[in-house]
């Protein structure tokens, strides 16, 4: 199971934690060779990002697919050779979501998809899998026999079947990390996104509903963009930070991601004056705890706020309170 999916539900896309999770997964490629200059690692970063938001579109697709198998299954049920009453009479309601239907007349959405070439066609079981689980679950069935049809009922459907099914699949997980490797750790933020999307959807605006952007705006992207390049060209410096604070240590014994994250953090810490140290710590540390060792949060927490205090004490660490900040 999942965790903080309510937390990450509030996020926009794509979001700056998702943002320095690619900055450190990059800066991992780049340290073990299959990167080699810091231009191929710029163009790594990006392209993990947008392979992040084809996913996006990947997940929101399974909506489409999964209604068309249905709307299938019940022609072939029509066309048998001896049909029931209720095979010739089914209940339409779940193919004829207007939400599904809205989605996949959306201009943006169809463009993407076509342009990235994304689909769920070599997965049938997975479409065939994820309808079987829903027509079983107490939400669908509840669905199904309320007299009052609607818009919002058709949407929250959906919100349903992402948060409840989709979520909780091992089988999706499975055939998201074949299709991409740099899938692997994003479905649940991506999840929480598409079910933030589906709760935008309104009505009036047909085909021309706006989806969510890559980025909510250019200063999210020079972000990134920054902390890479920063991370790269002053690692050494960060690196020597760290020995000097962990002298009772061997380096060559710590975890290499826990000194790799540490680096990225300090980049934030001195290249973004804006953002407050402890947001940097507690995002560092959660970055911490899911790509490195039980005990990594903590040690790292330790290690960096020694370097801060430091550096606040020899007045290298300035920083600029914003007019928006509480």
């Amino acid at each position: 199971m999942r965790l903080n999916f309510e937390k990450r539900s509030n996020r926009i896309m794509i979001n700056r934690e998702l943002l320095r999770t690619k900055v450190v997964q990059t800066l991992y490629s780049f340290h073990k060779g299959n990167a080699v200059t810091h231009i191929m690692a710029e163009k790594e970063l990006f392209h993990n990002i947008e392979r992040t938001y084809d996913l996006y579109f990947q997940l929101l697709q399974l909506s489409i697919e999964v209604t068309n198998y249905a709307a299938a299954r019940i022609e072939n049920k029509r066309n048998k050779l001896r049909p029931t009453a209720e095979d010739l009479n089914p209940n339409p309601r779940f193919v004829n979501n207007r939400f599904v239907k809205q989605l996949a007349e959306n201009i943006q959405f169809n463009a993407y998809l076509s342009n990235q070439k994304l689909s769920w066609v070599n997965y049938p079981e997975i479409i065939k899998g994820l309808f079987e689980d829903i027509s079983e679950s107490d939400f669908y069935i509840n669905y199904m026999s309320d007299s009052v049809s609607n818009y919002t009922a058709d949407k929250d459907i959906w919100r349903k079947i992402y948060k409840k099914l989709v979520l909780e699949s091992e089988e999706i997980d499975n055939a998201i990390e074949e299709q991409s490797i740099y899938w692997v750790d994003d479905v649940e933020v991506i999840l929480s996104f598409v079910i933030k999307t589906i709760k935008r959807f309104e009505d009036e605006n047909g085909p021309r509903q706006p989806l969510m952007p890559m980025f909510k705006d250019d200063e999210d992207e020079e972000f990134a963009r920054k902390l890479l390049i920063g991370t790269l060209k002053n690692g050494q410096a960060y690196r020597d930070m760290i020995d000097k604070n962990t002298r009772n240590w061997d380096l060559d014994r710590i975890a290499f991601m826990d000194i790799l994250i540490m680096q990225v953090a300090l980049s934030e810490i001195i290249d973004f004056p804006t953002i407050p140290v402890n947001v940097s710590l507690n995002e560092y540390i959660e970055i911490a705890k899911k790509y490195s060792t039980d005990k990594s949060g903590t040690f790292i927490n330790g290690v960096l706020d020694k370097i801060v205090s430091e550096l606040k004490s020899e007045n290298k660490l300035i920083k600029v309170k914003r007019f928006d900040d509480k």
